[in-house]
């Protein structure tokens, strides 16, 4: 299957400037050359330009700063997704091991919030929940959205490793989840919405064992589709 995918403008565009940050050209807090000249450099439009870094925040690679532009983001991130990514490689049968580790680290995760949250915290979550099911309400893909509510949830544990490890493997999933059509089936866009609802409510309500076994329940779906990629 992986011998199908193919490489987008943005997807190309990424990799150019993830390999400005990993041989050291870009560093943390550098500011990014303006949409105009990276367009002209990269010989691209504007608006894959525009898409690209939106990615690359998504992923906390970059960071939009008021009056300070776009900037490179905390470099052991960076440097670290830089690393894992080229060691992965994955192939098919890792599918299930990106998996596997993905729910290693949500279940903990959501425990970890439930403890530690904060007020602000929920309000992110919230947003990102809301992102989800505005996108399913318009019959859309909602695969970024989803992995969002996640990384939310890896924020409000305040463990830092943690964070920094959904992030690195949130591209590969991703780009795993929408080649694999892991979210194409009917109804299952409902059943996800309803179970970030009992996953919130509970981190709302700092209940980590019972957020913890919510989200395990979550991640059953996926677990089952992951061992069918064996």
């Amino acid at each position: 299957m992986l011998e199908n995918f193919k490489e987008t403008s943005v997807d190309r565009i990424i990799r150019q400037i993830r390999s400005l940050i990993t041989s050291g050209q870009l560093k943390s807090g550098d500011r990014l050359p303006s949409e105009r000249k990276l367009a002209e450099r990269l010989a691209v439009s504007r608006n894959h330009v525009r898409d690209a870094i939106r990615k690359l925040e998504f992923y906390g690679i970059l960071k939009t700063l008021p009056q300070s532009g776009t900037v490179v983001a905390g470099i052991g991130i960076t440097a670290l997704e830089g690393l894992i990514t080229d060691v992965l490689k994955l192939d098919e049968s890792d599918f299930s091991s990106l998996v596997e580790t993905r729910v290693i680290l949500e279940t903990n995760g959501a425990r970890l919030a439930a403890e530690r949250r904060t007020s602000e915290d929920l309000i992110e979550i919230q947003k990102a929940l809301h992102a989800y099911e505005n996108k399913i309400k318009k019959g859309e893909s909602a695969v970024e959205e989803d992995l969002m509510f996640h990384l939310k949830i890896a924020e409000a544990s305040k463990n830092a490793v943690l964070k920094s490890l959904m992030l690195i493997i949130t591209p590969d999933i991703v780009k795993n989840y929408i080649q694999y059509k892991v979210c194409d089936d009917d109804g299952i866009d409902n059943k996800v919405l309803d179970e970030h609802r009992d996953i919130l409510q509970y981190i709302s309500d700092r209940n980590g064992a019972a957020a913890t076994e919510a989200m395990v329940k979550h991640s059953q779906d996926v677990l089952e589709f992951g061992k069918t990629m064996k």
